[in-house]
């Protein structure tokens, strides 16, 4: 049986590098079920020096590449709510957004010269963004799009009022939301929040941060979710 094709979102300052270095225990925890495929985000964001960690990676395996195009230093985003600032956060209400037509369009090429994809996963940014592709999708708005099933981490409802028409509706593509009850970035109230925007929702939580989570004690959950689609 072959693998299921999932296109995965990574979070914002991260990039398709340093995303899948993060996954390496979901790719392990799945790898007769699914094949991760990553890409990068087409905004670059700036680097902000800083003794504190990346809070929208989440814990990793410690020091990745260097600075450059795919190392850590590249950060990358979907969108910023902070227009003149080239900034995100999840928390900052706007009317207008920078980027996502841009970040649309990447995703497109990526199904067209990639695809197709079963699925898709995202993380944090990442999986408020999957909702959003979900959206377009179910509104046929993007004919290229024909994912079966999402996987969205940490998600959450956007804060900009443009974004709002992403919400009029539940989207009938099925969906599993895995979020961390410790997530101090984005908390589960937020990731909730997202819920009533899919039909039939299945829901996976753990005790942990803001992270993907992929202990032994979640495979079943996973493997679960995507037997329905093999």
């Amino acid at each position: 049986m072959a693998p299921l094709r999932v296109l995965c979102i990574h979070g914002y300052r991260q990039n398709s590098s340093s995303f899948r270095e993060k996954t390496g225990a979901l790719r392990k925890l799945l790898k007769k079920q699914v094949e991760l495929i990553y890409m990068s985000a087409p905004l670059s964001v700036q680097h902000v020096n800083s003794e504190v960690p990346d809070k929208e990676s989440g814990p990793g395996p410690g020091p990745g590449p260097g600075p450059g195009p795919g190392g850590d230093e590249d950060h990358r985003g979907w969108w910023f709510s902070d227009a003149q600032a080239r900034s995100f956060s999840a928390q900052q209400q706007c009317e207008e957004s920078l980027g996502l037509d841009e970040s649309v369009t990447a995703v497109r090429e990526a199904v067209k010269g990639q695809g197709p994809f079963d699925g898709i996963l995202g993380f944090s940014q990442g999986a408020a963004f999957v909702a959003m592709l979900c959206s377009l999708q179910e509104q046929q708005l993007e004919p290229e799009f024909c994912f079966h099933f999402a996987i969205l981490v940490a998600g959450f409802r956007s804060a900009c009022r443009e974004h709002q028409k992403f919400y009029d509706g539940p989207v009938q593509i099925p969906s599993l939301h895995v979020f961390g009850l410790e997530d101090r970035v984005i908390p589960d109230n937020m990731s909730r929040e997202l819920l009533p925007s899919f039909q039939d929702p299945q829901v996976l939580t753990h005790p942990g941060g803001h992270f993907v989570p992929a202990a032994s004690a979640h495979r079943q959950t996973y493997q679960d979710f995507l037997k329905r689609f093999q």
